[in-house]
């Protein structure tokens, strides 16, 4: 661990782990690296220098210089990942420092250095006492070796040991700054592009949405106009050929009867190719059922399911949005919750039709989520899905806490609104042309089904 990295752990603690690697790359902080070991050098070089100068023996002045170098160096290369460590790291460093300076007073020199490292180490109070302490070897030493000292080596420790620690601590809140700005830029980045994802899938989805009404309205369209007019081409060729005693209107009748029944069938292909693949066999429940299974097959998760069976037949925007929800809840469940088990529920609820989705995972702080919901970028799946369920007046409630698991409730009108009639002298349906809800002759009916 490098020294003045240290004060950036606790950052890593506290935010993402890629803040602390974009301050470890920090260009201020690479500075602040060099700084500091170019500070170390001349310090312990002038301490040398001087306590030669002083009359301290050479080797013992060299050694004493080394020591502290080497102390120092330390710092860098050892893998100091706590700061019980670092601080561990800098008692030593001081202990080495306080053997120099018992060789020679000029090693005081390189009090400045420990004052800084006391900044970035400890904390405010901590670092208060061993700058005193260190203050107090500073005014000390030279009494001890020389008998003597002068207001300038107090006065000039005090200032310079002030003015050190306050330059320390002050590098520290940069620091600091520089985290947490680089923390927003990522926040911020990443939510841009979870924002740009979010708006590719609600234009995907509105395509999809507006695809599978079209395909739904052309499909009830050519039911209720093309096939029943087959259908009843059919029946009354049927009828005429039965009737006629000319053997060739007979046989006439006859080819207008298979080709309005080879007719019939293709119209019967078209509508069922429009309709949704999911929902391709009409039920609801069996395309759940399916995708359960195969979330049992690929993930391991044991599934349920639950259809009340007094549930109706539902429209096709209501059960292709409750599939689509299915499927967007279960992907949740098999990538972020971590469970075991899954029970989905289809109710018949009066008016409207639930479906419960209930997962034994890990769950989630759902209060933290509800007021983070503006402001950072995690969880637009669900919130997309409340905001497409409430498209059809429907809603979607959410319960969980973390370590509980996951229930969601998704709410949808059995019969969505109305829209307005395009024109008040619009003619109501008549007995040639049947509505789907209400199917005119029962024959013809049947056949078209």
């Amino acid at each position: 661990m490098n020294v003045v990295k240290a004060p950036l752990a606790r950052a890593e603690r506290t935010g993402p782990s890629s803040a602390d690697r974009a301050a470890h790359a920090s260009p201020v902080v690479r500075s602040m690296e060099i700084g500091q070991h170019v500070m170390a050098a001349v310090l312990t070089v002038i301490g040398v220098i001087r306590a030669i100068g002083d009359g301290t023996p050479v080797p013992a002045a060299v050694v004493a210089g080394l020591a502290i170098l080497v102390a120092h160096a330390t710092g860098s290369v050892l893998p100091l990942r706590s700061r019980g460590l670092a601080v561990g790291w800098l008692i030593g460093f001081a202990v080495i420092w306080l053997a120099a300076v018992a060789v020679s007073p000029e090693f005081i020199w390189v009090a400045f250095l420990l004052w800084l490292l006391a900044g970035h180490l400890l904390t405010v109070p901590w670092g208060l006492l061993f700058s005193a302490l260190v203050l107090a070897v500073v005014i000390v030493a030279p009494i001890l070796h020389h008998g003597v000292t002068s207001y300038a080596n107090v006065f000039g420790p005090v200032i310079g040991g002030v003015f050190a620690y306050g330059v320390s601590r002050g590098y520290l809140q940069l620091l600091r700054d520089a985290t947490e700005r680089e923390r927003l830029v990522d926040s911020l980045t990443r939510a841009q592009h979870e924002m740009a994802d979010l708006q590719d899938e609600l234009a995907l989805a509105q395509r999809e949405s507006g695809a599978v009404a079209e395909r739904t309205r052309i499909s009830r369209d050519i039911h209720d106009t093309v096939a029943q007019a087959l259908s009843s081409i059919r029946l009354l060729a049927h009828a005429g050929a039965d009737r006629t005693a000319d053997a060739d209107a007979a046989r006439a009748l006859s080819q207008v009867e298979a080709l309005a029944g080879d007719s019939l069938a293709d119209v019967r292909r078209i509508v069922a190719a429009l309709a949704p693949a999911e929902l391709e066999d009409g039920v609801l429940a069996a395309a759940l059922r399916r995708m359960l299974d195969r979330a049992h097959d690929e993930a391991g998760l044991q599934a349920e399911l639950h259809v009340d069976e007094s549930l109706p037949v539902l429209p096709t925007e209501v059960e292709v949005a409750l599939l689509r929800t299915a499927q967007s809840a279960l992907a949740n469940v098999r990538l972020h919750a971590a469970a075991s088990r899954v029970v989905m529920s289809l109710i018949d609820d009066e008016r409207s039709v639930r479906l419960d989705i209930i997962d034994d995972g890990a769950g989630f702080d759902l209060a933290a989520w509800e007021a983070e919901a503006g402001s950072r970028s995690s969880g637009y799946g669900l919130r997309f899905m409340r905001a497409r369920l409430r498209e059809l007046g429907g809603g979607l409630d959410i319960e969980s806490a973390p370590g509980e698991g996951t229930a969601i409730s998704v709410q949808l009108p059995i019969r969505p609104e109305p829209a307005p009639p395009a024109s008040a002298s619009a003619p109501p349906a008549s007995a040639s042309v049947p509505p789907a809800s209400d199917p005119a002759p029962p024959t013809p009916e049947e056949e078209t089904r």
